[in-house]
């Protein structure tokens, strides 16, 4: 086991659009429990959070900010930093933040840039090269991970090794990176033994990532460290300056750094990694039963092979079907065979295109007092259930075009109704009318469920007016 302090920096961005319709831009496949009780960015945290590890720094989007906060707040780790992306410009960028916000504190830092939507079944193993590569990293170089193949998957990059490096035991030069092949180049790279997957993991000091990346694309790093010099303190989180950051290009480390780089080296390691790239992936992962079937959630089957059903809500009854994946949310119904899921994505072109909201969130939509949920909506109308965690609260608002009525179903509220402090229990309700100014607590240690009925003339999200708000937003 190494002595010193890796930092890791976890990635939290992206939308995962081909896990649609479980993964949705508002809450993405790494928000998500997907292979166990915990989400990937919790099983990502974890890994990383034994002795060798310091606090993490995480990198995430506006959107995220609260939940990624509460999920690390529910396993007990505590970042270093939350930096807040104004958008998303590919990892060079995203790592070039982080690097540039440690460089200040110990420019000899020697980070660990780690996606939160990875499965890493071997931790042992993943520890083993991580103890390779920083001897590596120490000396100067960027070290990244190859997975040893498994398989001739199409759904990966790829990176052919070259020969070891002197004075970097275990450690190899890299030959070229490889885009996701065809099928019938992917068996060539199976077959031919110097090929890995390209894990997308990567070791280096801080600084020495910043100067290498300073001279090979000094556009990125002059931005994000105008990005990082502007920025500002919010709450718990960090925001680099937007305009800055805007500017900058976006670029993969892959193309922006290792591909023309002397200073890169591959670890290659065998540690069951997959990225979860496709459902077809969670098939491989799940356990399965005696026809091959793995099935999450309220599934039944009948004369079904080689599928993936999972149900989030509904029940799902499925016959006669094979090599094929269903997948139910409240709202969406995906239905695909297992050589189709690399179109998935055209799903979400779809719904764009027609102006629907599906790719965008599920009907359940999280904030950092709890959770609301649509249960109806019509012409003039729509009826939701609101879940208010312990000790939190909603901003003190009023809405212009609609009026609301609260029903307390379980929980006690505190409610603010213009100069009114009103206590409700359960079975017991309140009328806002519009323009009112409101505000919905919960001061109990219980959750607190309310029912609320939205009436008027318009009734989307953006009719609302904070005037004042714990979580700082507009």
């Amino acid at each position: 086991m190494t002595a010193i302090s890796i930092v890791p920096v976890i990635l939290s961005g992206g939308s995962g659009q081909r896990l649609w319709p479980v993964s949705r831009e508002h809450y993405p496949k790494q928000l998500i429990n997907l292979v166990s009780n915990r989400s990937m960015l919790q099983e990502t945290a974890e890994r990383l959070s034994d002795g060798r590890f310091a606090d993490p720094l995480v990198i995430c989007n506006d959107e995220h900010r609260f939940i990624i906060a509460e999920q690390l707040r529910e396993i007990g780790v505590t970042p270093e930093s939350i930096i807040l992306e104004p958008i998303g410009r590919n990892t060079a960028p995203a790592a070039a933040l982080a690097a540039l916000v440690l460089a200040k504190k110990n420019p000899d830092a020697i980070m660990l840039l780690a996606p939160s939507d990875h499965v890493i079944e071997d931790r042992d193993r993943f520890l083993g090269a991580l103890d390779i590569a920083v001897p590596a990293a120490e000396k100067g170089m960027l070290v990244t991970f190859g997975v040893t193949p498994d398989h001739p998957a199409t759904g990966y990059g790829y990176i052919k090794k070259s020969g070891a490096l002197d004075g970097a035991e275990g450690c190899f030069a890299i030959d070229h990176f490889a885009e996701k092949p065809d099928a019938k180049t992917a068996e060539q790279y199976h077959s031919a033994g110097t090929y890995l997957w390209n894990s997308g993991i990567f070791l280096f000091a801080a600084a020495r990532y910043i100067e290498i990346l300073e001279d090979r694309r000094p556009d990125i790093v002059s931005q994000c460290r105008r990005a990082v010099e502007g920025g500002r303190d919010d709450l718990d989180f960090f925001r680099p300056d937007e305009r800055s950051f805007e500017a900058c290009p976006a670029e993969s480390i892959d193309y922006a750094l290792m591909e023309g780089t002397t200073a890169g080296a591959v670890v290659p390691v065998d540690m069951g990694w997959n990225d979860l790239g496709s459902w077809a992936a969670l098939w491989r992962l799940g356990e399965k039963d005696s026809n091959g079937n793995v099935r999450v959630g309220d599934v039944i089957t009948k004369n079904v092979k080689g599928s993936y059903l999972r149900s989030d809500g509904p029940l799902v009854a499925a016959v006669g079907l094979k090599d094929v994946l269903v997948i139910a949310t409240g709202d969406a119904v995906l239905v695909v065979s297992k050589n189709a899921v690399e179109d998935v994505r055209a799903v979400i072109e779809i719904l764009k295109t027609e102006g629907r909201t599906e790719h965008l969130a599920h009907s359940r939509v999280y904030r950092p007092w709890g959770w609301y949920q649509t249960l109806d909506l019509g012409d003039r109308f729509q009826v939701k259930h609101l879940m208010v965690k312990a000790s939190h609260g909603l901003s003190l608002q009023a809405h212009k075009h609609r009026a609301e009525h609260w029903v307390v179903v379980a929980g006690t509220a505190r409610v603010t109704r213009g100069d009114e402090v009103i206590t409700l229990n359960e079975n017991e309700s309140v009328f806002l009318p519009a323009g009112i100014k409101h505000r919905l607590e919960n001061r109990a240690a219980k959750p607190l469920s309310v029912i609320e009925v939205q009436s008027g003339s318009y009734l989307g999200e953006d009719d609302i007016v904070r005037f004042e708000d714990e979580y700082g937003r507009d």
